[in-house]
């Protein structure tokens, strides 16, 4: 076994974000770079020698190299089981399923989630604590430090590792297995869902299009929706995984997903649609003509969790993200569990989850989860819909509308401003910090400030505290105008803009969502002067 010692220098860009490093292709591939990066993570873990960890990616541009650089670096740096994706390939919420299942020391994930593919477009690197969710900020922290005084890196001088065949083997001293990345997580989901009653719903004249935009989800969900529940060849459309997402972009909204939009909303339109991200972890849920804000979904899986076997006891509780709308606190309000408000990023759930404070989650970036995994998991929240309207015979509209006539209806949206200069944004927000302590009872047109401040959360379960997690300005009648600044773009900055209205009335339920915000729109406008800051005068994506 010859374990090489390459000298290296430090990067001054491998700060992990909320989702772990995501940089451009052409940035992993300096000489180095990913090298640098993968040793930072093994010097941090205490006690990773011996241990086994999981490792695969979403299949894009990269991923094959990256995944055979990793496994000689593990080999190198003493590890002792590494369990691979065939092909590379496994979602975000089946590494985290897998590194349950299998009680393994962590992951890595490699994966930039829905940030586009190939060679001119995104790649990124995770990990995964032993509870499958994304590192906490101590070891994410840890991992930073290592990697401003890096001197060498460790890797094993061998063939690479065929990944196409399951198979055991040894890469020196360390175990390798590629495993179906497939079968583990199928099993789960069959666990917590009532299959036989989904398959008799897809049996029934009932039609529904699954869009895996040329991302992870392909194979998984060909097994799930097409092999285990028995609907029609090509009912899962995009469903090859390809290194550049067959040119898309792989982000489950009304905009990137245009394929799955044109058919929900065109003449003759199935039932039920769905779509997934670049790793599996997010999911937009559509009806005939009809679309589901995430909020929306998460508030309905919520007041409907006892129809599906696997939460049919009841919840311990839900979480939601700040800027996600307020629709599940009424749900949590009525079932008498506790709701609670995180900063944006899933590693903040984990704790809740853990601590069985919660059992459901889910962000308005078309991110919904439960204590199954501790990552967001798509084809989870799609299971859980069909089991829903197969326990009630409702279509995706009925279910909603009715939810809408027993809680209110939270008109919401999300403006995104993409790619925007870093230093004007910045400028934008911090002008926004100084307005915070004279906005307070200010009046904009129907509209009195009830409180402005920028977010800050005490963790109930470890005590810590997360501070500037946004700019909130809440309204006496509970409207809300919400401002980000985005940590998973690669190239400027993306300011995220929220927009949250409360309906009562069952009769105004049927305003357009746009026309519903525009009042609050406009006081957005005026108060962060956007168009001024950004030079855009309207938003990249409206969800």
């Amino acid at each position: 076994m010859n374990i090489r010692t390459v000298s290296t220098t430090p990067f001054d860009d491998q700060k992990p974000g909320t989702s772990g490093l995501r940089k451009s292709v052409e940035v992993f591939q300096q000489p180095h770079y990913l090298e640098n990066f993968i040793q930072a993570i093994f010097d941090a873990l205490e006690g990773c020698e011996g241990q086994t960890i999981v490792l695969g990616g979403d299949g894009r541009y990269y991923n094959r190299q990256a995944i055979q650089i990793i496994l000689k670096m593990a080999a190198a740096n003493g590890i002792g089981r590494v369990l691979v994706g065939q092909g590379g390939i496994m979602s975000t919420p089946a590494a985290s399923c897998i590194i349950r299942q299998y009680k393994a020391f962590g992951g890595i994930i490699l994966s930039a989630s829905h940030n586009p593919g190939g060679p001119d477009g995104d790649f990124g690197v995770k990990y995964n604590v032993t509870n499958g969710g994304p590192a906490p900020e101590k070891v994410t922290s840890a991992i930073y430090d290592r990697t401003k005084e890096i001197d060498s890196y460790k890797i094993l001088e061998t063939d690479d590792v065929n990944l196409d065949k399951l198979t055991v083997m040894r890469l020196g001293e360390m175990g390798v297995e590629v495993i179906d990345p497939v079968e583990p997580y199928a099993r789960l989901m069959e666990s917590l869902f009532d299959f036989d009653s989904i398959r008799q719903l897809v049996r029934q004249d009932f039609q529904m299009c699954i869009d895996s935009m040329h991302a992870v989800t392909g194979p998984y969900a060909k097994n799930l929706f097409e092999k285990r529940l028995g609907a029609p060849q090509g009912t899962v459309q995009n469903s090859e995984p390809l290194e550049d997402f067959g040119g898309g972009h792989p982000d489950p909204n009304l905009v990137y997903a245009h394929d799955l939009v044109e058919i929900m909303f065109g003449d003759d339109a199935p039932d039920f649609g769905a779509a997934s991200d670049g790793d599996g972890d997010r999911n937009m849920i559509l009806g005939n003509n009809f679309f589901v804000t995430p909020s929306d979904s998460l508030a309905v899986l919520t007041a409907n969790a006892k129809l599906v076997p696997g939460y049919k006891d009841g919840l311990s509780g839900v979480a939601r993200s700040m800027p996600t709308s307020a629709a599940v606190d009424r749900v949590a309000e009525k079932l008498g569990v506790e709701c609670y408000e995180t900063p944006t990023g899933w590693k903040f759930f984990g704790n809740l989850l853990d601590a069985d404070r919660a059992t459901l989650c889910g962000e308005e970036s078309f991110g919904t989860g439960s204590n199954h995994v501790r990552e967001k998991d798509g084809l989870w929240a799609v299971l859980f819909w069909l089991n829903i309207l197969a326990a009630t015979g409702k279509s995706v509209e009925d279910l909603v509308r009715d939810h809408w006539k027993t809680y209110g209806r939270n008109y919401y949206s999300r403006h995104d401003y993409e790619e925007v200069d870093k230093e004007r944004a910045n400028e934008l927000f911090e002008r926004l910090q100084g307005m915070l302590d004279d906005l307070k009872g200010n009046t904009y047109g129907n509209y009195t400030v009830d409180y402005a401040d920028n977010f800050s959360y005490n963790d109930p379960v470890d005590g810590s505290v997360s501070k500037n997690q946004g700019i909130r300005i809440g309204f006496t009648d509970g409207s809300r105008i919400i401002f980000r600044l985005s940590g998973t773009g690669t190239k400027g900055a993306t300011l995220r803009l929220y927009l949250e209205s409360y309906e009562p009335d069952a009769s105004k339920h049927d305003t357009e969502t746009q026309t519903a915000l525009e009042p609050l729109i406009e006081i957005a406008q005026k108060i962060a002067q956007i168009r001024e800051y950004t030079q855009r005068d309207e938003p990249t994506v409206i969800t």
